[in-house]
């Protein structure tokens, strides 16, 4: 088994020394349409790095605790958080210090990103772990604060192994708008998000946006919470990624549509059930799969700008209020200096 950073080191020593990684499948196990049969006796495996800790077996003790957090184990999570860390930087879905990762290694504990840091410039000494009540048991560097809302999801969803919280811009406009994606366009999104939901705006950090968001993750797997960013959950850390990057891709694609002035095709009813029975299949949970085909897709449409409305001065006869009260003023004032 090799870690990320192991892997790196010997991709960058074969890339300067021409050297190769000998192949385990001879040049004669190659197929005429250049694919490559399976090798005997192992069947063809997806990567899965979810994190699977022993019922009832956390660490009691502060040396436990430091043991179990300096753990070759928990330095392979480090490292992947890093990782998704430049990732979402890269993408330009955070900026300055914003952005937070979690993973959950314990009945009570969890990895998270520290405060005050940049998410492309992570080390794994960076990392903290903390319990279920958002306090910090190790590390270097104080615990973000937003942890408590990745937690209030951890909580109610025992699936929600790991969160990634982040800005992409265009997401984050649907946020600020107050509005959730529309569903029924896109068969990936249908697939691997499901329906996006929609939290209320609550103070980043508090116990009512972990709440907020909390019950809303239950039933969904990306949420976007207004006036603020988005928030999606996985099995690991990639996972959580993955679909952050889902979400970010499908509000760009869905207001670039809403540009071109024909409005928005939505898939069928019907078509969609399909797909929720490909998202049942690959493990995901969806609870539409029990609605009917009328409540699958919502009916809003999503406009092609934004409108600003202006009050205009009122068109009736008169100053108004404060010109009325202003000539009322003055006539009693000259009404009193010819009575005297």
């Amino acid at each position: 088994m090799l870690t990320p950073s192991a892997r790196d080191a010997i991709r960058e020593c074969n890339g300067s020394t021409g050297a190769s990684v000998a192949s385990p499948i001879s040049a004669s196990a190659v197929a005429t349409d250049g694919s490559t049969p399976p090798v005997a006796g192992l069947a063809p495996t997806v990567p899965d790095y979810e994190y699977d800790w022993i019922p009832g077996a956390d660490p009691k003790t502060p040396e436990q605790t430091a043991k179990f957090f300096n753990s070759p184990e928990i330095q392979v999570l480090k490292e992947r958080m890093c990782d998704m860390g430049k990732r979402i930087w890269a993408k330009n879905y955070v900026d300055g210090n914003g952005g937070n990762l979690t993973i959950r290694v314990g009945d009570n504990l969890v990895l998270c990103t520290p405060t005050l840091i940049s998410k492309g410039y992570m080390k794994p000494e960076d990392i903290c772990l903390v319990n279920m009540d958002g306090v910090q048991l190790a590390g270097t560097r104080k615990r973000t604060s937003e942890v408590n809302t990745h937690i209030g999801i951890m909580k109610r969803q025992p699936k929600a192994k790991s969160c990634c919280h982040a800005h992409p811009p265009h997401a984050t406009a649907f946020a600020v708008a107050g509005v959730a994606p529309p569903s029924c366009m896109i068969p990936e999104a249908e697939v691997f998000l499901g329906k996006i939901g929609l939290a209320g705006y609550e103070t980043p950090g508090s116990d009512a946006n972990a709440t907020a968001v909390g019950e809303m993750g239950v039933d969904h797997q990306a949420i976007i919470m207004e006036n603020h960013g988005v928030i999606t959950w996985g099995k690991d850390i990639e996972d959580a990624y993955w679909k952050m990057e889902n979400v970010a891709s499908y509000c760009l694609t869905i207001w670039m549509a809403s540009q071109i002035g024909a409005g928005t095709k939505k898939i069928e009813p019907a078509k969609v059930k399909e797909l929720i029975d490909i998202r049942q299949a690959l493990g995901m949970d969806d609870q539409r799969a029990q609605w009917k085909e009328a409540e699958l897709c919502d009916c809003a449409d999503i406009r092609p700008s934004a409108c600003c409305s202006v009050e205009q001065p009122s068109q009736e006869p008169g100053l108004g209020g404060d010109g009325e009260k202003a000539v009322q003023m003055i006539t009693d004032q000259i009404m009193k200096q010819l009575g005297s």
